[in-house]
């Protein structure tokens, strides 16, 4: 049995495990290779055939443990037993869907020995022992829903609309970029070669490339890395040639640096910067700074302490949610992307999106952006082709990002919950236009937890070099295939939904924005109400067709 030797025990009987908004039951507790299993003892003392609890270890962000002796409680029976019987210990899993499962477990070693193994098999580093290559649902063949909307089929739709951008495979084997798709869309008139050398200048060679054209009045959205300008004040034609090239005929652009102008000129010191008004005079520079990295991380941990404190009164709670800054995320990220909306949209203008981090709060605010100009990535097939392309194949490092969630006090500088943030932009957008978009929350929630833990190979490496290297198509199964099932797919619709045309211009003023209740308390909330009011939508609406 493969990580069999992480396992220190492997079944333990008499485990009292208490879930999230159902009562304790008692059963016996199971530690495999890649879930923890509990089945309850039934009234009449057989074991029930259905498992109570089915959880992936990758799904535990932290393992907390105490021990109690019982001899106190039990007396004389206590004195009986071996010393093993004789304590208890209480073994808590917080999880990356922010579950909080406790397990009482009789016995001091049987409660050292689970929390050890948990703890083990929740922190694996190599991608292979993941549980995506071992996972063979019944019905389903390697392969559905692999690949989805590749650079080709969107570079197609666009051939319909212009010939001014081609397709180009200057980055086959990854050769120039290794966190770029081997294939990318850049202006016509811009050789492979001039593509080669603007990447040298920029760092992680992330070149600027086509991210969204809008079809309405033919301006694009690009996104790349900051320049490598450093101290010496750098300069590069290829460059400058690339960008002047998208601007197809346009007085000017635009360039979002979602950093501070003070950080900018930081980062010069450090090889990197920003665009050169003498260099780039087409272009202008508006800072928009995002959080990002363990500022964003620390965030999220701390509104998660917030939500899960017991103890906290109204007041109280609102002085912990405010200092979070969480929801001062929301409203920065939807801000910056309503800007590079705007710019397009009602200043006839192009924009350049880019920061210091190679592969983050850039692809928050084109996705977004996107996500308010474009009917068609509003839909449910369109946001998986949107998070495909601006997420998955520009290189989001998922498995550094996600590594932990919000409770774990083992983080390195690496995990960013940029994606969730996306998300929860993504959820706002949903509450502020409640028939925009086609998928609902149930949509939404079911990818921040298969970000952050699956059974599916959809989110798993850091790119797509990493993906090809350990032939996570060839080996694991898609989650699109999945979630694109018809039963499965009609509990992630919006019954609602109707295709609106126009721009979604979305509003970030206090009163605006919501702390998002479905995913940070769904597990504190009963949900019983709101699925029978869902329900009840359904049904109407299928009474008017």
């Amino acid at each position: 049995m493969e990580l069999a030797h992480l396992i220190q025990s492997s079944q333990v009987e008499n485990v009292r495990v208490s879930c999230p908004l159902t009562p304790p039951v008692a059963g016996t507790l199971c530690v495999s290779s890649h879930h923890l299993l509990f089945s309850a003892y039934p009234v009449e003392g057989k074991r029930q055939e259905k498992c109570n609890l089915w959880l992936l270890h990758c799904a535990v962000d932290s393992v907390e443990k105490s021990v109690h002796n019982m001899g106190m409680l039990k007396g004389k029976e206590s004195s009986q037993d071996g010393e093993g019987r004789s304590s208890s210990g209480i073994v808590t899993l917080r999880c990356k869907d922010l579950r909080v499962i406790q397990l009482e477990i009789p016995g001091m070693e049987e409660t050292l020995n689970v929390a050890r193994s948990v703890q083990a098999l929740s922190s694996l580093d190599s991608i292979t022992l993941c549980y995506p290559f071992f996972f063979r649902p019944p019905g389903c063949k390697l392969g559905k829903g692999w690949p989805r909307d590749t650079m080709e089929n969107f570079y197609y739709k666009l051939k319909e609309q212009t010939d001014s951008w081609r397709l180009s495979e200057v980055n086959e084997h990854f050769k120039v970029c290794p966190s770029y798709p081997e294939k990318v869309i850049v202006p016509v008139s811009c050789s492979d070669e001039t593509l080669r050398r603007a990447a040298a200048f920029r760092q992680g060679h992330r070149f600027p490339i086509l991210s969204y054209y809008h079809r309405t009045n033919k301006m694009v959205l690009l996104r790349c890395a900051q320049p490598l300008v450093g101290p010496t004040r750098r300069w590069c034609e290829e460059d400058e040639m690339l960008l002047n090239a998208t601007l197809t005929g346009q007085l000017r652009g635009f360039i979002i640096d979602i950093r501070t102008e003070q950080e900018a000129k930081q980062a010069r010191s450090a090889g990197g910067g920003c665009e050169s008004k003498d260099r780039y005079p087409k272009w202008r520079v508006l800072h928009r700074p995002l959080g990002r990295g363990h500022v964003l991380q620390s965030s999220l941990s701390r509104l998660v302490d917030a939500c899960y404190d017991p103890y906290l009164g109204m007041s109280r709670w609102i002085s912990r949610l405010q200092s979070s800054h969480w929801m001062s995320h929301v409203k920065e990220a939807l801000s910056t992307a309503g800007l590079a909306a705007e710019c397009i949209e009602r200043e006839d203008t192009c924009v350049l999106v880019h920061g210091e981090e190679v592969a983050d709060n850039t692809l928050l605010v084109t996705s977004l952006a996107q996500l308010i100009l474009s009917p068609d990535c509003r839909t449910m097939s369109g946001f998986q082709d949107l998070i495909e392309r601006e997420w998955l194949q520009a290189g989001h490092p998922f498995h550094l990002r996600c590594a932990k969630f919000g409770w774990s006090q083992r983080r390195s500088q690496q995990e960013s919950p940029n994606f969730l943030l996306f998300l929860d932009c993504c959820w706002q957008l949903t509450l502020q236009f409640p028939r925009s978009l086609e998928f609902n929350e149930t949509f939404l929630c079911t990818l921040a937890t298969h970000a952050y833990s699956s059974e599916y190979g959809t989110f798993l490496c850091n790119n797509e070099k990493e993906r090809r290297l350990y032939k996570v198509q060839e080996q694991t199964h898609s989650l699109w295939g999945s979630l694109n099932n018809f039963k499965q797919r009609q509990n992630l619709l919006n019954p609602i939904y109707e295709k609106n045309p126009l721009v979604i211009w979305p509003s970030v003023a206090p009163q605006s924005l919501r702390l998002w209740e479905g995913f940070f308390l769904r597990y504190l909330l009963p949900t019983k109400h709101r699925e029978m009011s869902w329900q009840r939508i359904w049904e109407l609406v299928s009474e008017d067709y």
